[in-house]
């Protein structure tokens, strides 16, 4: 029964990890500009949270799936995390900065895909209810996002990774209250693994991810940046963070009544033209606020609908037995190698060709996503053929 999953424990896992997203993502790149760094500095640091996806969550999703110790990785990855980051409060070179975040999101990155077996495990048949789990996740960015952008309208920006360091904190802390779910029998092959993955829409599926993730290196990198030059304060740049995850919150409440509705396949092709949508008006009119809060709040699509469906379209696409390795590839993909790649794209184009043609080439890609999206997503032909 849904009643003997450790509902607030799961959801407090979501909400602590994306807290700590929700104080990083948007205001890192504040901190890194207090330095003085140039933007390909900022876009090459920044990249590094992303391009540790791309190795560090097959790492432990290989080891979790033949080792059944799936919880004790996700501990094990948070203490880690905390540890190496507490090395920041020693940098002021780009050098040792780079390291830093290089060690702790290593660790960092392997923890959540692991974990989100850990909830599957413990939802059974009810894993339609994971976005009312997840969504604590949105909850805890909000509240951070919000919050520490006003208070760092009144604290120097330099407080920030103390802030870090306490939300890792709660996250190790919590990852001791989480239980072991039933441990699956299964146990994968590589010839197993490699079958599920090669083929032709689960190849796609990966390239829409890594094109999505993509599309947003110029948001999660230069966002925040832009909006400040442009004479918006913290607080308000906080507000406009808020606004998006706030409408990811409301979609992942009636998501799981949306895929039983419309299908993931329709869900994806809307929720990527938003995206090419959103890009598109946030280069063109910036300075524009109530423009920029409805774009915002299309955030609910760009991720909380395509995120959803991506975790989905994982545990349709993979067996029980390669579901660690599944997500973490989920991870590797787009959050990884997508985010990475944008991230350093957009630090080059920002300085070469500025804020408008950056996110134009963030509409485009979107654009070849949907291409793919309309040829090859249709996961109920792969379920009736098997895999």
């Amino acid at each position: 029964m849904y009643t003997r999953v450790p509902y607030l424990r799961l959801s407090g896992f979501y909400f602590f990890y994306f807290a700590l997203l929700g104080a990083l993502v948007p205001y890192w790149s504040l901190y890194l500009h207090g330095f003085g760094f140039d933007a390909f500095t900022i876009g090459a640091l920044m990249a590094i949270l992303h391009a540790t996806r791309i190795f560090a969550p097959n790492l432990w999703g290989w080891l979790a799936d033949r080792s059944g110790q799936r919880l004790k990785i996700v501990r094990f990855g948070a203490l880690i995390t905390l540890l190496a980051f507490s090395a920041i409060f020693w940098q002021q070179e780009p050098l040792g900065i780079a390291l830093v975040m290089l060690l702790f999101s290593f660790f960092w990155n392997a923890v959540l895909p692991q974990f989100e077996v850990v909830t599957l495990s413990w939802l059974g048949e009810q894993r339609e209810r994971y976005s009312q789990i997840r969504l604590w996740g949105s909850v805890g960015f909000i509240f951070t996002v919000a919050g520490v952008g006003y208070l760092l309208d009144r604290v120097a920006v330099s407080e920030l990774p103390l802030i870090l360091l306490l939300l890792m904190l709660m996250i190790w802390l919590n990852t001791l209250l989480v239980p072991e779910p039933e441990q699956l029998s299964a146990r994968p092959s590589k010839g197993d693994f490699m079958a599920l993955l090669l083929r032709p829409q689960v190849i796609a599926f990966f390239v829409i991810c890594f094109l999505v993730q993509f599309g947003h290196g110029a948001y999660y990198t230069f966002y925040s940046v832009m909006m400040e030059g442009l004479g918006y304060d913290r607080g308000e740049i906080g507000l406009l963070w808020s606004v998006g995850v706030v409408a990811e919150v409301l979609i992942f409440i009636v998501m799981h009544r949306l895929i039983a509705s419309y299908g993931v396949r329709a869900i994806m092709l809307c929720s990527l033209v938003l995206c090419v949508i959103r890009w598109t008006l946030t280069g063109l009119f910036p300075e524009h606020l109530l423009l920029m809060l409805l774009m915002q709040s299309l955030h609910a699509a760009t991720f909380g609908c395509l995120h959803a469906v991506g975790i989905h379209l994982v545990h349709h696409y993979f067996s029980p037995s390669t579901q660690g390795q599944g997500q973490a590839l989920f991870s590797s993909f787009g959050f990884g190698a997508g985010g990475a790649l944008g991230a350093l794209v957009s630090g080059v184009m920002w300085d070469a060709a500025g804020a408008t043609a950056t996110f134009m080439l963030a509409a485009s890609v979107s654009l070849v996503a949907i291409v793919l999206a309309m040829v090859w997503i249709y996961p109920e032909k792969l379920q009736q053929s098997g895999p």
